[in-house]
C-alpha cells in the first residue's frame, strides 16, 4: 500500500510530528487530491491543538489545502483527473473528500493559484461572518485582532460599504500588514488604550459593530473591551476561539447591545466559497501582504513551532508540498 507524510499531534504540549501513514483512496462519492499548498490557521490550529497536552486526531490538524485530483470515485460526476481542487482537509500529502454542500472539496476557479486557494476556507469564513451584523453605509466597524482571520474579516467587511474600518492589535507586524491591506485606522494597544481610542475616533459614540477576532488567552479581556467600545444598540460578533476562560458579562456594558457567537450561516457553503473566490481573484481580499513564510509541506511541524515561538515575525505560513 502507498504511504504518505501527514502532520500529527501526539501527546505532549507542542509535540507535532510528520508521520508516515497509509495514503487514503477515494470512496465512491469522493475525490483523492494530491496537495500542492496548505495554509496554517494559527488561531485554531495552535491554541486548539499545539498547546494542549493530549493527543489530537490527525483529521483536525489543518483545514486549508489546494491541489490536483488524482483519483475520482465511481459516483462522482463532472470531475476529471488533474482538476484543481480546494480542500477543507488536514496537512498531508494526499487528502480525500466529497463535493457538494456538505462536502470538503470545491473546484478551484480557472486562473486561481494553489496558494490563493489555500486561503479560500479562511476567507469564506470571514466573508460569511461579516455578512451577519447590520452594517450600514457610513458605519464605523472595529476588528479586534489582526491574525489571519481578523485581517481577512477587516478586508471582507468592506463589501458592506462601511464608512471606515478600524483594526486593533498588539503586534507591530500585524498592525503594519493591516494598514497595507487597507485598514483606515490602526490601533496598537501597546501604544494607546484601544477603548479610549475608538471612542475618540467616533466622537464618544462608539463603534457600530465590533468583530472580536483575538480569542486564545486574551479572548476574555478582548470581549470586555469590545463591549465598552461598541455603541448603544451596536453589535459585537465573537469570532476568535477564546481559550482564556469564561466571558465576563457586565450588565452595565451589555444592556442594549447585541452579542453574536460566531454565527456564519447566512448563505450556503458553495455560495460563500464562490463569493470568496471572486473577492480573492478581483483583489477585494489581498493575501500577498499576509504571507510571511513559505516552507516545504514536509516541514509542517517546524512551521507550527515558528508560528508559536515567533508571532512577531510569522503571520501567514504557507506549506508548499512541491518543494
Amino acid at each position: 500500500m502507498a504511504t504518505m507524510l501527514q502532520l500529527q499531534k501526539l501527546a505532549g504540549v507542542g509535540n507535532v510530528q510528520m508521520v508516515e501513514v497509509d495514503a487514503p483512496t477515494a470512496g465512491p462519492d469522493e475525490v483523492l487530491v494530491k496537495v500542492k499548498r496548505s495554509l496554517i490557521s494559527r488561531g485554531s490550529e495552535l491554541f486548539g491543538r499545539y498547546v494542549v497536552e493530549q493527543e489530537r486526531p490527525a483529521s483536525v490538524m489543518g483545514y486549508s489545502d489546494a491541489g490536483d485530483v488524482v483519483e475520482v470515485g465511481d459516483s462522482v460526476p463532472d470531475v476529471d483527473i488533474g482538476q484543481p481542487m480546494s480542500m477543507l482537509s488536514p496537512h498531508a500529502e494526499y487528502v480525500v473528500g466529497s463535493l457538494g454542500e456538505d462536502g470538503v472539496a470545491h473546484p478551484m476557479p480557472e486562473g486561481m493559484s494553489y496558494t490563493m486557494a489555500s486561503f479560500l476556507p479562511l476567507a469564506s469564513g470571514a466573508v460569511a461572518w461579516t455578512l451577519i451584523p447590520p452594517v450600514e453605509s457610513g458605519d464605523t466597524v472595529v476588528v479586534m485582532g489582526q491574525g489571519l482571520v481578523g485581517n481577512l474579516c477587516a478586508q471582507a467587511v468592506r463589501q458592506r460599504q462601511p464608512g471606515r474600518v478600524i483594526v486593533v492589535d498588539a503586534i507591530d507586524l500585524r498592525c503594519r500588514v493591516a494598514k497595507e491591506c487597507g485598514a483606515d485606522e490602526v490601533i496598537n494597544i501597546t501604544e494607546t488604550d484601544s477603548v479610549q481610542a475608538v471612542l475618540d475616533l467616533t466622537g464618544g459614540k462608539g463603534a457600530d459593530a465590533v468583530f472580536e477576532c483575538v480569542g486564545a488567552a486574551g479572548g476574555g479581556k478582548s470581549f470586555e473591551q469590545a463591549m465598552k467600545m461598541v455603541k448603544r444598540d451596536g453589535v459585537v460578533h465573537l469570532i476568535g476561539l477564546n481559550q482564556g476562560g469564561s466571558y465576563r458579562l457586565d450588565s452595565s456594558d451589555v444592556m442594549n447591545k447585541m452579542v453574536i457567537g460566531g454565527y456564519y450561516k447566512t448563505i450556503g457553503r458553495i455560495a460563500r466559497l464562490d463569493l470568496s473566490a471572486e473577492m480573492l481573484m478581483d483583489g477585494r481580499i489581498d493575501i500577498e501582504p499576509l504571507i510571511t513564510h513559505t516552507l516545504s509541506g514536509r516541514e509542517a511541524d517546524k512551521a507550527y513551532h515558528l508560528l508559536h515561538d515567533s508571532p512577531d515575525e510569522a503571520l501567514g505560513v504557507v506549506l508548499d508540498w512541491e518543494i
